[in-house]
């Protein structure tokens, strides 16, 4: 039984989807006070949080979408600060070698195992510029005067715990700003009249159309959408067939991850 710390686009199907199962047992065993798996560490871990068990849920079912997977199982609504605990079973670090591992002459997730720090870095560029502008300046030229084992360490846990923050509304529009500079050019029109849940959506669409690789291999694709209000049907409905591509992905188009 694990939950993982890392984002969830670096797990593959199966982890996700395991991920997922075992994330609803914990809550069982939570709030109903179950004694299976009671003494689990992982149990014991999240005791007290259950607001960011929620969120880690969302986090999980917005990934799944992303990929086209179905979900028909809401966690009850959890109110109250989002605490996360403050310890880790296995640390960030060590959580990608354990996937790096676990993932030899498998299939990989949507996102590669970074192999420096300069690779997490990349992958983790648009959510944190969605948080904390002054942080975004300061870990490039970190990186770019040295980029070795002790870092990659450090920065790993350094993004687990930014990406735990949720994003304040300018900087998130400046993070998908930046994301929308990578696909507005497959658009043909302006991105400017969308709401941020309607500027996501498109730039997802026309980052796997297009085969935009370092898009679909970044965190913000994904994990961003987790801390948005849900947009109504019929807008979403609207701005997706507005793309004039909406016959494609009603026939079912899937992304490429």
């Amino acid at each position: 039984m694990r939950i993982w710390d890392i984002d969830p686009g670096y797990l593959n199907r199966q982890s996700l989807l395991g991920e997922h199962r075992e994330l609803h047992a914990i809550f069982v065993v939570l709030t109903q006070h179950k004694k299976g798996y009671a003494a689990h560490p992982e149990t014991r871990r999240w005791k007290g949080h259950l607001a960011a068990l929620g969120k880690r849920h969302d986090l999980l079912v917005e990934e799944m979408r992303l990929r086209g997977y179905n979900h028909h199982s809401p966690l009850p609504v959890v109110t109250g600060e989002i605490k996360w605990p403050k310890t880790f079973i296995d640390p960030p670090h060590a959580q990608f070698a354990i996937l790096q591992e676990k993932y030899r002459d498998k299939e990989p997730g949507r996102i590669p195992l970074p192999s420096s720090a300069r690779q997490l870095w990349a992958q983790h560029k648009y959510s944190v510029l969605a948080r904390d502008t002054r942080l975004y300046k300061i870990i490039g030229p970190w990186l770019a005067a040295t980029d070795n084992p002790l870092r990659f360490r450090a920065l790993a846990k350094i993004l687990v715990r930014t990406l735990r923050f949720p994003p304040a509304a300018g900087r998130l529009q400046n993070g998908l700003d930046h994301m929308w500079g990578y696909v507005s050019h497959l658009a043909g029109r302006s991105g400017s009249k969308q709401s941020p849940r309607q500027l996501l959506q498109l730039t997802r669409e026309l980052a796997a159309s297009g085969n935009i690789a370092y898009l679909l291999a970044s965190t913000a694709l994904g994990e961003v959408g987790a801390w948005m209000a849900p947009q109504p049907l019929s807008t979403a409905l609207d701005a997706h067939m507005a793309t004039g591509e909406g016959d494609k992905y009603a026939l079912g188009y899937q992304p490429p991850f």
